[in-house]
Formats: structure tokens, sequence, C-alpha cells
């Protein structure tokens, strides 16, 4: 029997293995090309800052990527057991099909307990730092747009030549105002440096050891005096903050527990229990205990239910897996096109509920929670049904 669950286990691992790189890949590449991979092919950012992002969304995909993989791992390996009638042979054997299965199992459970880490803890802490490095990403860009000995015209009323530029540091810059289409003065500055506000999110090119020379409109003489400092707002950016506290979707599940208890604590001192129904009888108390713990409960309920969703999203492969074996042997197919498109049909519609129950945060009376746990209850349910009439032989 240790041959047979070895020889199972090693199976599953390795297709294991190889799903889940190839989810990963894929969910990689379209997130790394929409956002950062455009800047690397126009030599806006390095090499190393791709890679750099790229490590940082891994444990993020890795929570859809581990159940997608098990559950395709499940169909293909069960599948073309099935086709070679190796399931056949081991129930003739006297193996039944429950028993044989308990390494793939107790694997799934493992993984679990793997995507929970990763739910809850290690994945937010990674997509904060990966969109705090889009941050430093989109000033690259911006530095980027303001290329050497060129007149840039993205700046408000004024036309901008630098004849070096060092990151965020520039040299030797002169920049036009304008009136309409006029020249009304020149400004020239040795040194400079782009800055970006995070009060306003606008970029600011700040000039230093400035003079700055007016023409008289009647005889165009020149005018020349030194302003010390001066200042440009570059107006062709759409760079917005991402530092401080993280928003509900990328916090740990430790953090929602504190927004939680601080946001319970803010509540309970904000509604009070009317100095009416204190004097008043035990039933009148107990009304408003309830009305204020119902009020308290709709505030923080986004709360809530983002940590609903990092406790159910861990118990994905379980479902999976349970899922995936009987429909593996059910199918009789050795081909992976098959076990992936089943695959991806089932993570859809098991998806589906989590997009939907999101999308109801603010209606606690709807207990949109509960719509978070049901694909677990379902595929759990129907994955043991399956298995035990696979089991039976039906």
């Amino acid at each position: 029997m240790r041959t047979l669950h070895a020889y199972l286990l090693r199976q599953v691992l390795g297709t294991l293995g190889m799903t889940v790189g190839v989810f990963t890949f894929f969910i990689l590449l379209v997130s790394v090309l929409k956002e950062v991979l455009g800047l690397l092919v126009s030599q806006q950012v390095s090499l190393g800052l791709v890679v750099k992002s790229i490590l940082l969304l891994i444990p993020y995909v890795l929570i859809y990527a581990l159940p997608m993989g098990l559950l395709t791992a499940a169909l293909l390996v069960f599948g073309r057991l099935s086709a070679d009638q190796e399931i056949t042979a081991m129930r003739a054997g006297g193996i039944s099909l429950v028993r044989l299965t308990v390494p793939v199992l107790i694997l799934s459970v493992a993984m679990s307990g793997v995507c929970a880490f990763i739910t809850m803890q290690f994945g937010p802490e990674c997509r904060v730092a990966y969109k705090n490095l889009l941050r430093e990403v989109g000033l690259a860009k911006i530095t980027a747009l303001i290329p050497e000995k060129t007149y840039i015209r993205d700046f408000a009323g004024a036309i901008v030549y630098v004849s070096r530029v060092d990151g965020a540091y520039l040299e030797d810059i002169l920049v036009y105002e304008l009136k309409g289409d006029r020249v009304e003065s020149d400004t020239r500055a040795s040194s400079g440096e782009i800055v970006f506000s995070p009060t306003n999110d606008l970029v600011y090119v700040q000039l230093t050891n400035t003079y700055q020379t007016r023409f008289v409109e009647d005889r165009r003489l020149p005018v020349t005096w030194s302003l010390g400092q001066a200042e440009f707002i570059y107006t062709n950016t759409s760079i917005r903050r991402v530092e401080g506290r993280p928003d509900l979707n990328n916090m740990t599940f430790s953090e929602l527990r504190r927004e939680l208890r601080d946001l319970e604590s803010r509540m309970s001192a904000a509604l009070p229990i009317e100095p009416a129904r204190v004097g008043g009888t035990m039933e009148e108390r107990r009304k408003a205990e309830r009305l204020k713990r119902s009020r308290q409960q709709d505030l923080t309920y986004p709360v809530r239910l983002q940590m609903h969703r990092q406790v159910a999203f861990s118990f994905a492969c379980i479902g999976f897996t349970l899922v995936g074996i009987p429909l593996g042997i059910r199918a009789h197919r050795r081909e992976s096109s098959f076990g992936i498109a089943v695959a991806i049909l089932l993570v859809l519609v098991y998806y589906s509920f989590f997009i939907f129950g999101a999308s109801l945060e603010t209606r606690a009376e709807l207990a949109p929670h509960l719509i978070l746990w049901a694909p677990n209850f379902l595929f759990q349910v129907a994955g043991g049904a399956l298995l035990w009439r696979a089991n039976r032989g039906v």
C-alpha cells in the first residue's frame, strides 16, 4: 500500500508543480505586461526592477495558482489512471478508492494551510510592497519623459530644455515662460530636481540658482534678476499615492483584526446607549443594546467580510481536490487540454461566488459572507458525494 501511495503522490506532485508553474506564468504575464513590461521595452526601468516586481507578485498569484493547479493535477492524474485501467486494477486488488486517495486528500489539506498563510499574511505584505514599487516605477516614468537636450512642452505655461538628466536630478536648465503663443520670459538654472508631492499627487521641477530674463514689450529690452529658486508643475502624469495605510484588500488578517477592534471602539464611543433607556426596563435596555450592536456591525461589515474572504479562500484546495478526483475518473481521458478546460470552468464557477459576495460588501442585511462560504460548501459536499459514488462503482 505504501508503494501505491508513494506512486500516486509522485504523480500528483509532479503534475502539480507543472500546472502551478503554468498558471503562475500566465497570471504573472498578464499582470506584469500590463504595468511594468511596457516600461522595460521603452527602457524607462531596469531589468532588475522588473525582476523585483515579479518576485513580489508571485506570493499573491499563488493564492489563485495553487488551488487551480491542484484541481488540474487531480483531473489529469486520475483521468490518466482511469484511461489506463490502473484504477480498475487497484480496485480488483481489494483497494478502495477512498483508501487510495488518502495521501492526495492529506496533500490538499496541507496546500490549504499554505494558501492560508499566503492569503492571510504573506500575500498582502508582498502586494503592498509591489504597489509601492509601482509608485517608484511611475516616478521613473516621469523622469524618463524629461529627456536630455529636448524641448519639452508638458509643463504648465512653459517650454523646458534640460542639458543633462541624472535620475531625478537635472543640470543646466532653460525654461521659456509663455503667455499664449508668445515667450514672455526665460529662466535659467544651473541645477534642479524632480519632486513628487504626495499631498496633491503632482510632480514638480524645482530649480535652484535661478536667473530670469523678462522682455519689455515696447522695446524688447532684456531685464535680468536673480530668483534664487523657481518651481514648475509637470502636467503629463497620473501618479497616485499608495503610501500609508493599505486598503482592506491588501491588509493582513492581523491588520484586519486591529482595524475591526479600532472601529468597534470608535463606534462604542460614538453610539452610547440613550440615557432614557438606561433607566428603563430590562427589555428596553436589551433592545437599545441590540440596536447599538446592529449599527456597529453595519459600519464594520466590510472589514468582517474581508476576514471571511481570506479564511474562505484558504479552503479552495480541499474542495477542488474532492471534485477533481471523481471527475477525472469519470472522464476517462488522458488529454491535458480536457483537464485544463474543465479546471478553468470549475474555477470560474468557484470564484464567481467571491466576486458576487464582494460586490455586496455594503449590504450587510443580505449576509454576503455566507455567499463567500457557499462555494466551499457546494464543492466539498458535491466532491464528497461524487467520490462516494465512484468508490461504490456507481
